[in-house]
């Protein structure tokens, strides 16, 4: 099982001193690559920053560690974009870019934002098409349907022959496309076992029954490891992400926990932080934790549930956890930030809890 970091633009928009907060961002990529983690993951969403800007930054300042987005869709970067930043950051590497892609919520784009996102797995199988034409030699591209591009060259390509693509996914038509076209999936924060235990075996045979080798493709978990022998403020912390994310259309599939109601749960929830509202208006999560109440929204969130599908506690309790994840078949899980470690301490870190 290997390890991946997760950052997102938050510290910089909390951040008092912004040259500080974009140093301490290299500094923690540079310190998973010392420690030797897989792959370092940078959000990109409408109102944060130009991941690719900081990826190419830390492509320099780095040397083992892969470089991509966690997430970022083809209606912030049009394809013909995606294709240029994603060769530029695999030249700038040496080779250690992929891309992490997701459809985005369209809401956000088509009602505050004026593009048009027509039918979300459509475009998404249409990027992905275009992105492995411009890809490969001769870099030339076409296709006719969201987007109409027509033989468009490229002046060049990235240094791999073939760039990984990651695709966000958790309902059953994304979770085909990924099985058939991308190199893997990346699951959403909060999946729980079952869910884990039920969805990667259907997934490895969806991947067999498109032709391709199940045992190549990857099956990244959110999963936000932290380790701590007082798991309680961080799990009271997590409600509010559960309240903002698994709120949104279609991301609480993998909240599949025994004993819990969880679409009443998540009914409610859409209620308190006003869900439905900001969406109609196009609103982003910013809007949500504005007219939203996470306060009552903790209060709704049972700390067992959020415990059960959190990673957040002592090493040994963690280690037998993500036995179970690697048993399954997950391939691939994220650790938080190492803070104030060093690359000795934060590699320390992820062998106690090593499978």
């Amino acid at each position: 099982m290997e390890f991946c970091l997760d950052l997102s633009h938050h510290p910089w928009a909390r951040s008092a001193d912004p040259q500080r907060a974009a140093r301490e961002t290299i500094r923690l990529i540079e310190v998973a690559d010392q420690a030797g983690l897989h792959s370092v993951w940078l959000s990109e969403d409408p109102d944060g920053w130009d991941a690719f800007a900081v990826l190419g930054a830390a492509a320099i300042r780095t040397e083992r560690i892969r470089l991509g987005t966690g997430v970022t869709n083809p209606y912030l970067r049009h394809p013909v974009l995606l294709a240029m930043s994603v060769a530029t950051l695999d030249r700038l590497s040496g080779g250690r870019a992929f891309l992490g892609l997701g459809r985005g919520q369209p809401e956000w784009y088509r009602l505050s934002l004026g593009i048009e996102t027509g039918r979300p797995l459509r475009t998404l199988r249409e990027t992905i098409a275009l992105l492995r034409q411009w890809w490969q030699p001769p870099h030339r591209a076409s296709v006719s349907g969201h987007y109409r591009v027509r033989d468009w060259r490229l002046a060049f390509g990235p240094v791999q022959p073939s760039i990984p693509i990651y695709l966000a996914a958790l309902g059953p038509h994304a979770l085909a496309l990924a099985a058939s076209q991308a190199d893997g999936v990346l699951i959403a924060d909060f999946a729980s076992e079952q869910f884990l235990r039920r969805l990667v075996p259907e997934l490895r045979g969806k991947v067999e029954a498109a032709g391709r080798d199940p045992t190549a493709f990857s099956v990244f978990v959110r999963t936000a490891i932290t380790v701590t022998d007082d798991p309680e403020p961080v799990l009271e912390r997590r409600k509010n992400l559960l309240a903002l994310l698994c709120t949104l259309p279609g991301m609480a599939r993998q909240l599949e926990v025994p004993g819990f109601d969880v679409p009443a749960l998540i009914a409610r929830l859409r209620e308190v932080m006003r869900t439905d509202e900001v969406l109609a208006r196009g609103g982003g999560l910013s809007a949500m934790r504005e007219l939203g109440d996470l306060a009552a929204a903790r209060r709704l969130i049972p700390a067992e549930l959020v415990a059960a599908v959190s990673y957040v506690g002592p090493a040994e309790e963690i280690r037998a956890r993500l036995r179970r994840l690697a048993e399954i078949g997950v391939t691939h899980v994220f650790i938080a930030p190492p803070g104030e470690l060093e690359p000795s301490a934060y590699a320390d870190l992820v062998s106690r809890i090593q499978p």
